[in-house]
């Protein structure tokens, strides 16, 4: 219930946040161009299995991880959801058999509200599904954070993650997508980030990222 009210509140105050106040573009542009001159240079192929989202994803060895599939990574560190929308033509160019996409912590931190985010992760599933129908996509739910570290960012806010993801879940019984709940699977006593598996409260470490694979195996997923 009080999430319900939390989604309920969020949803209100974005009627009375204008527009022009959300900055929409990803963090570390120089280094957001850089991959994307990256992947333009790889050869076309269809059929592959792609991840794709920001730095959790980018820092994953997936191709190491599942050296029997094909896989794909196409995470930018400090790319936000707007900014996968705006690459999507390479996706859909490639007809995945598979995608998984983590997507939407940064946006958070940019106080783009958890409404407008999840829209646009909404935007992102009906060009999936409209571009690559035979797709499988999964969406998995963004993870905890654990400001108690002391490299944490201060702006990104677990509550507004836990938002996001009962929004996400939302749209992808919508839309009849899987939705994967990583977050968890990381948590600690105290409802955070477990620092087992992160170095920063933020993003994860071997330990997080073998946590990360062992679920995708233990959901039939990979």
């Amino acid at each position: 219930m009080k999430v319900r009210f939390l989604i309920l509140l969020s949803i209100a105050v974005l009627s009375n946040l204008p527009a022009q106040e959300l900055d929409t573009t990803p963090y570390i542009l120089d280094h957001h161009q850089n991959r994307l001159d990256q992947f333009s240079r790889e050869p076309m192929k269809t059929g592959q299995i792609i991840f794709l989202g920001n730095s959790t994803t980018e820092g994953g060895q997936w191709s190491d991880y599942f050296p029997d599939q094909d896989v794909l990574n196409r995470g930018i560190s400090g790319d936000i959801a707007h900014g996968v929308f705006n690459r999507l033509d390479e996706i859909i160019e490639r007809q995945p058999s598979k995608l998984f996409l983590l997507i939407g912590v940064n946006d958070l931190s940019k106080n783009i509200p958890e409404s407008i985010v999840a829209n646009k992760v909404d935007d992102i599933l009906g060009r999936l599904q409209k571009g690559s129908p035979n797709t499988e996509i999964i969406v998995q739910s963004i993870l905890p954070v654990n400001d108690s570290l002391d490299d944490f960012p201060d702006h990104y806010k677990q509550y507004a993650v836990m938002i996001t993801n009962q929004l996400y879940k939302q749209i992808c019984r919508k839309r009849n997508i899987r939705f994967l709940n990583l977050y968890l699977s990381f948590l600690n006593d105290s409802g955070r980030m477990d620092p087992m598996y992160s170095y920063d409260g933020l993003h994860l470490n071997d330990k997080g990222y073998a946590l990360w694979v062992k679920i995708l195996k233990k959901e039939g997923l990979m």
